[in-house]
């Protein structure tokens, strides 16, 4: 039983190895992780720049007295 299922993965890994579009494929969601990984990490950034900015902003601004 384990033969039979170490020789039809064997035989998997064999035909994905010549297989191109498993190559593309994987090409694909590595660069699809790197543009997640960038935007995110822009949109971290941009987000902490826009709020310190609309701090300063409010900051900077003349308070009106509450009743």
């Amino acid at each position: 039983m384990t033969n039979q299922i170490s020789t039809r993965l064997m035989n998997l890994f064999i035909r994905f190895r010549h297989c191109e579009d498993g190559a593309t494929l994987v090409e694909y969601g590595i660069a699809l992780g790197l543009a997640v990984t960038l935007g995110a990490g822009a949109l971290v950034t941009l987000g902490t720049d826009i709020g310190l900015t609309m701090g300063d902003a409010s900051a900077a601004m003349p308070r009106t007295p509450t009743e």
